[in-house]
């Protein structure tokens, strides 16, 4: 039987016309050579949701060749890349009422809304392991993105080593007015998501081309002007980067828009939440914190048969895989 089948796909390769044959080929190494992004959207506590989705591709052994973080994107991004299935809910439900781990007081205390000893340092190397050589064995490159605050732009800085480099991880995600200004190789940074909340043109840019894209904001989500009357106060020797925070629902919404027209296109692949996840930027709610998580994970189960067909075909052929996905029954 297998004899039959060998002879009847070699037939088939041998009546198509030498055109279509070379055309198929190129196709096919085409396909081959263009690399795999992911790209993860911030958010604060939301960010949980994206674990889940992570979580679920983690289980189904999907990889990327390139993953890049923005904010609590980055976060998560970094326990995927070491593959450490279930660590970001783990120690958020046991560490989100530790004061320590989020809280007003280290505002005061040491000038960050996140204690950058505990969450950076006792905490990855001591209380919940992080795998620092599984990361820097991995081979998936791994960037986070930050705002400079002198130009005013984003930057996409790769990470190798993670223990060495965790500052840019810490200045991906160090909100604007409740952080200190985070200095590496003697540049000023703070939040990604000042600059660019959703880097997926830049990864494009930079060769990751077959790009799924996790968001933590539904469809329908449009960002509002915020007042940049504090950021003249707190900031006024960054005129550049006051530039940025005024223009900065723009940027997105600009952003979401073009995003639109690739994910149409069968460009790139996007899981977001259906409706609003419900919980604070701030959240310190175990349950809550469970209940967002969980959604990543039905989202992502949801829309897993779609992205592996999307990941090992054309995109073009899949939309209506993914549509049907989204309609599909939730998890428990």
């Amino acid at each position: 039987m297998e004899h039959n089948i060998m002879e009847q796909n070699n037939r088939k390769q041998n009546s198509m016309k030498p055109d279509n044959r070379k055309q198929e080929t190129i196709k096919q190494e085409k396909l081959k050579q263009e690399k795999s992004g992911l790209v993860l959207e911030g958010g604060g506590m939301r960010g949980i949701y994206t674990a889940g989705v992570l979580d679920v591709m983690m289980e189904e052994g999907i990889a990327f060749d390139g993953v890049i973080g923005v904010s609590a994107g980055a976060i998560h991004g970094c326990s995927f890349v070491s593959g450490q299935n279930g660590r970001s809910i783990r120690y958020y439900e046991k560490y989100c009422n530790d004061k320590r781990f989020m809280s007003l007081s280290n505002v005061f205390r040491t000038g960050d809304l996140i204690d950058a000893q505990f969450c950076y340092h006792d905490l990855p190397e001591r209380l919940d392991p992080y795998d620092y050589k599984a990361f820097n064995k991995s081979r998936t490159e791994f960037y986070v993105t930050c705002s400079n605050l002198e130009t005013g732009k984003a930057e996409y800085l790769r990470i190798t080593d993670m223990k060495k480099q965790i500052d840019m991880v810490r200045a991906s995600a160090s909100l604007p007015y409740v952080s200190r200004i985070v200095e590496f190789e003697g540049r000023k940074y703070l939040d990604g998501g000042c600059c660019d909340s959703i880097p997926v043109l830049a990864f494009r840019e930079m060769g990751f081309t077959k790009t799924v894209v996790v968001l933590t904001r539904p469809e329908t989500y449009v960002k509002q002007p915020e007042s940049t009357w504090m950021a003249k106060l707190r900031y006024w020797k960054y005129p550049r980067f006051i530039k940025a925070l005024k223009n900065r629902h723009r940027r997105y919404n600009q952003t979401v828009c073009q995003m639109k027209e690739l994910e149409d296109g069968g460009d790139i692949f996007v899981i977001r939440p259906e409706n609003a996840i419900p919980i604070e930027r701030t959240e310190k709610d175990p349950v809550r914190l469970r209940e967002a998580y969980c959604m990543g994970r039905r989202d992502g189960k949801n829309q897993m048969e779609a992205l592996k067909a999307w990941l090992s075909k054309e995109g073009k052929k899949v939309k209506e895989t993914k549509e049907a996905g989204q309609n599909h029954g939730t998890e428990q």
